[in-house]
C-alpha cells in the first residue's frame, strides 16, 4: 500500500528534522517488507492568510489535494481518538489489508485542521491529550510509524 504523509510547515534543520529523517529511514526499510511502499512525505508551506479560518481553509485545500488519491485518510487532530501503539499497528495493517491502494496521514499547521479535513478523514487520530509543538508531533508520528512496523514484523524494538 502506498502511504502519503502530508504536513503543513517545514521543519528547520536541527534535532527535529534529524529525528524525523532517522525514523523515516527505519520505517521505510522495514515498511517495504510489510507492504507499506512507497512512502511519500510532503511538507507544505504554512498559509500566509491574515485570519485563522482562511489559513486553515488554504492549508486544508493543499492537504486534501495531496491526499486526493487516498482510499483511506487519517487526520492527526487533538480531538481525535488516542490509540495505543499496538492498536495503531493493527489499524495500519487493517487499512493495508482492507484493499486500500493508498492511505494518507495529514497533519495541520499551528492553527489546526479545517473541518473539511476532519470530515473527509476515515480516522481522526490524536497523539495524546497534551499539545505538542508541530515539529515534535511529526517526530512522534514518524517514530510511531516505525514502532508500528516493528510490532507487525515481530521485531524486539517494541517491548510493551
Amino acid at each position: 500500500m502506498r502511504l502519503v504523509i502530508a504536513a503543513i510547515g517545514k521543519l528547520k534543520d536541527g534535532a527535529e528534522r534529524d529525528l524525523v529523517a532517522r525514523y523515516r529511514e527505519r520505517f521505510e526499510a522495514l515498511g517495504r517488507k510489510l507492504g507499506f511502499t512507497p512512502v511519500i512525505w510532503h511538507e507544505i508551506p504554512e498559509s500566509r492568510a491574515q485570519d485563522v479560518a482562511r489559513r486553515r481553509e488554504e492549508e486544508a485545500s493543499a492537504l486534501l489535494k495531496l491526499a486526493r488519491d487516498a482510499d483511506y485518510l487519517v487526520a492527526l487532530d487533538e480531538r481525535g481518538k488516542a490509540l495505543t501503539s499496538d492498536v495503531f499497528a493493527k489499524t495500519l495493517a487493517k487499512i493495508r489489508d482492507g484493499g486500500n491502494k493508498t492511505a494518507a496521514i495529514v497533519l495541520g499547521g499551528p492553527d489546526g485542521l479545517a473541518d473539511s479535513v476532519r470530515k473527509s478523514a476515515a480516522l481522526q487520530l490524536s497523539l495524546g491529550a497534551m499539545t505538542l509543538p508541530h515539529g515534535l508531533a511529526r517526530v512522534v508520528l514518524a517514530e510511531q510509524l516505525y514502532r508500528a512496523a516493528t510490532i507487525l514484523a515481530g521485531h524486539p524494538y517494541h517491548r510493551a
